[in-house]
């Protein structure tokens, strides 16, 4: 590597809207996210699931005659 032309790697605090913090190593002097596996509804068990029942039932209404023959 050539010398005097990379940023300084360092270890910082990424701190999360919710309150989080955690140990990163980054050339920025701080940084902030919006979620993160503290908050994220996909980790925390809040996920919404979706119908998918109703989508492939609305899609064989609508295409299903052509489907069948």
């Amino acid at each position: 590597m050539k010398k005097d032309i990379h940023p300084e790697y360092r270890n910082i605090t990424a701190t999360c809207a919710c309150g989080n913090k955690v140990e990163v190593g980054s050339v920025n002097e701080e940084i902030g996210v919006e979620i993160c596996s503290e908050c994220h509804p996909f980790f925390t068990g809040k996920q919404k699931l979706v119908d998918t029942a109703g989508r492939v039932e609305k899609f064989l209404k609508k295409y299903g005659r052509t489907l069948e023959k």
